[in-house]
Parts: C-alpha cells; structure tokens; sequence
C-alpha cells in the first residue's frame, strides 16, 4: 500500500495495491502489521465495522463522540464522496483545520481518520456505499453533531445546488464547534 500525507500529518490517504485483469481484482483493504507500520506508528485495535448507503446529495456528519472516541479507517465499495476530517484535538498545532479527500470505487482510496477528528462526508455520485472500520464502539449518547457548513471550519464542500443537501435531523440541529467545545470536555 501506499501512504499519503494530508495537510493534517495524522491523517493519512491510503492507496491499497491493486491486482487486476480482464476478470476483476484484487486488493488486500486491511493488514494489521503493515497499517500499525506505516500509518499509526502504533498498535491500533479495530473494534466495530460500519456499512451504510446513501443517495446523491446525502450529508452525513459532521460527528464526533465525547466518550469512547473513534479513530475510523473509511473506504467506498459503490460510488463516490467527499470526506471529511476536522481536527478537535484542542492542543494541536491544526486544531479546527480540516482535511477532505474524494473516496471512491474507483480510486479505491482509504483515509485514516484518528480519534479526535470530526467526520462527515458528502455523496457525489448517484448512491454511495461507505464502509469503515472503528477502534472503538458506538456510543449514542456520546456523539456530538457539529454543523457542516460552521462557518469557523470553513470546509469548502463541493455542493453545486444547496437545495440539493439530504441532512437527517439530528445533523439539521448540530451546534457550531464552539458551541460543542465550550459545553463538552473531551480530547
């Protein structure tokens, strides 16, 4: 595989090694040894894997979790989105910067998210089916929504039409970063 760096030096862009021909492929998407080496630099514990599908348009995110924090290895097996990671480790020298990668099928790319990120993503191809994998549990009553277009963080989407964004609910009613960091204690 191979490793790219991003703006955020913790967050890293990984390109599996593809084999391929006339009948399909075949790529190794996850090897314990090789990741803690060149990715983590550290033993790093998978606990929960993750699969949803979403329409052109869906905006997932931006989450966090207060309590058993998430570093999350992601990857898209049908279509395409933009992803992003925004740091909210509060004694880094990028806290409230953010990274965003384009993950697809195609490309095949991963993106290493560490436990201290915010995350969410945005569909631009028709559907997209994401799948990821989580160093810790989901915790409902831990998750923070932080808004996606807070003004603070900037994250330069690429939404051509806002009518078009699909928000659920709970992302509809997300706080600003501030408001998140001024009433939550965490990282």
């Amino acid at each position: 595989m191979k490793v790219i760096d991003t703006a955020i030096a913790d967050v890293k862009l990984i390109e599996p090694t593809v084999h391929g021909d006339d009948r399909g492929f075949f790529m190794e998407t996850w090897h314990q040894e090789r990741f803690e080496e060149q990715v983590t630099g550290k033993s790093t514990r998978f606990v929960q894997d993750n699969h949803s599908k979403s329409k052109h348009g869906t905006l997932r995110g931006l989450h966090i979790q207060t309590e058993n924090t998430q570093g999350k290895l992601v990857r898209v097996v049908s279509g395409e989105v933009f992803d992003v990671a925004v740091d909210l480790r509060k004694n880094s020298p990028t806290f409230g910067h953010w990274v965003g990668e384009y993950l697809s099928a195609e490309n095949k790319r991963q993106l290493w998210i560490p436990a201290g990120f915010a995350h969410g993503f945005y569909v631009t191809s028709e559907e997209a089916e994401f799948v990821y994998k989580c160093t810790d549990y989901y915790a409902q009553n831990a998750e923070v929504c932080i808004a996606w277009n807070d003004p603070d963080i900037g994250i330069e989407w690429p939404v051509m039409v806002m009518e078009h964004i699909n928000i659920s609910i709970k992302d509809d009613k997300a706080l600003t970063m501030n408001e998140v960091l001024c009433n939550v204690s965490f990282m």
